[in-house]
């Protein structure tokens, strides 16, 4: 490395916090970068976020917590764990959010007004940064949204109050294509309290375009008025293969090569989970659409319906789109259609809710299933193999997979439909129709199993390992010499 870290910093732990001056300014990619670059040095790494609103989650020990910290641990080499986001937000309809805390839903918490969870949650979320402080070598911490929030400061548990608690050094990123960052960096330092710019460390321009040396004198100027350097400038990267942590991949989304297969994946309101798709993006010959309306499905291969945080609702609103007559049409053409969670109760009869979780509807009828809501959720890491598949979905036959499960929702054959297709996986993980085209299961991660890839694509998608490394690679060769290092000196 050029920005190498001498190993005795191991002997103290260190933090540092990535902030934004909005959301999407590239905060979890960076903190991914710098988990992976710090354990680089041999040191000893953990991230942490203490709030996210998210529905892309994934399940560890304990529970579940939000992808992104997911695969910052990953980059990191650490074990994933509920105190790296000890606080998960679900949204569940545009006024409401599923609270996770420390893993496990919390109905208490949830039934709060926004502000009313603060002081009640902020003993944990100090523990848990505390506790992973002591025990490792340096801290990657992540903000939320921006810290210059000001009808958010009173109540703020996820930016500033935790850079103050743990006297992190804070970078802070900005989307410089967008428009306007020097103006979101200076507008996010001057409302910031005086006492918390000195936290700042640098500024850092992301997703730049074009030549860095117009830049001048901007940053010169910047850093005259607020003291704060400017300390990287991030070209535009498009392919750095992380799954994004929120709102559907950019319209980039096909591979190289002549396309040989397009997937068209349902882009409903309440989408969950959508990071474990980021594999197709990777695969020769495979074009991703997010399907908003029946002619984004027109010509797909593949239709997919993924996960959701509101069955019965996205299943209204995908009928209020049409796309429920355009999944039946392909289907009924013989076009693989495939249901993960969510996308599975979708498919089948019906979606019965005794106890107020997520509502009642009718089904879309593909898949001879009825889905009846239980108050516990059921959340948990699973290794399992396919049974003998036949149709489109026939390369799965007794294939190994691992994934994990997070819904409330439990499935089981409709008792009068018999011969309409049955179980091809145990204890209730997947299901396919008679004629062989239509696959439901409850696994999350398919297309991020390489034994899944390599039956129905025939390749094997780049590892996430070298992802991580090519993002370590990345903010070594564009950071200014040894600031990286300087974060934690």
């Amino acid at each position: 490395s050029t920005q190498g870290v001498s190993s005795a910093a191991s002997d103290v732990y260190k933090r540092q916090m990535v902030l934004g001056t909005t959301s999407g300014a590239g905060k979890s990619w960076i903190a991914t970068a710098l988990c992976r670059w710090y354990a680089r040095q041999g040191l000893k790494v953990a991230p942490y976020k203490a709030q996210n609103m998210s529905n892309n989650a994934r399940v560890v020990e304990g529970g579940e917590i939000g992808s992104a910290q997911y695969f910052q641990a990953l980059a990191a080499r650490a074990r994933p764990e509920v105190r790296m986001n000890p606080l998960l937000l679900k949204p569940e309809r545009d006024t409401h959010s599923q609270v996770v805390l420390m893993g496990q839903v919390d109905e208490t918490l949830s039934a709060l007004p926004w502000r009313g969870r603060s002081e009640r949650v902020w003993p944990q979320l100090a523990r848990a940064l505390d506790e992973l402080r002591a025990e490792n070598d340096v801290v990657v911490i992540e903000g939320a949204g921006s810290p210059a929030e000001i009808n958010l400061m009173a109540s703020d548990i996820v930016n500033l109050r935790i850079a103050r608690h743990a006297q992190a050094r804070c970078l802070l990123a900005t989307d410089i294509d967008r428009g306007g960052a020097f103006a979101h960096l200076y507008g996010t330092w001057a409302l910031l309290p005086e006492a918390d710019r000195a936290l700042l460390a640098g500024f850092v321009l992301n997703k730049f375009r074009g030549d860095a040396s117009l830049l001048a004198p901007a940053p010169e100027q910047l850093r005259a008025m607020t003291g704060v350097p400017v300390v990287a400038t991030l070209p535009m990267w498009w392919q750095h293969g992380l799954p994004e942590e929120d709102g559907v991949f950019d319209d980039r989304s096909r591979s190289s090569g002549a396309v040989t297969r397009t997937v068209a994946v349902i882009a409903y309101p309440r989408l969950s989970n959508l990071d474990e798709f980021q594999p197709l993006k990777n695969v020769p010959g495979v074009r991703l659409v997010w399907a908003r309306a029946p002619a984004d499905v027109a010509g797909a291969d593949w239709i997919v319906l993924p996960g959701s945080k509101h069955t019965s609702g996205d299943l209204a609103w995908l009928r209020a789109q049409g796309l429920d007559r355009a999944v039946a049409e392909h289907a009924a053409r013989g076009g693989a259609v495939l249901g993960v969670c969510g996308g599975l109760q979708m498919l089948g009869e019906a979606l019965v809710d005794p106890h107020g979780i997520d509502g009642n509807a009718p089904g879309l009828g593909l898949l001879p299933l009825v889905t009846v809501f239980e108050r516990d959720k059921t959340v948990r890491r699973r290794e399992a193999a396919f049974g003998t598949l036949t149709g489109a979905w026939a390369a799965l036959s007794n294939v190994d997979v691992a994934g994990y499960e997070i819904h409330h929702g439990q499935t089981a054959a409709h008792p009068q439909m018999a011969g309409d297709g049955g179980a091809v996986m145990p204890e209730g993980l997947a299901w396919q129709n008679a004629r062989g085209n239509v696959l439901g299961l409850y696994l999350h991660g398919l297309f991020e199993d390489p034994a899944a890839l390599q039956a129905l694509f025939g390749v094997a998608a780049p590892t996430l390992d070298a992802t991580f490394d090519g993002l370590a690679d990345f903010i070594d060769n564009h950071f200014d010499a040894g600031v990286l290092a300087g974060l934690i000196a």
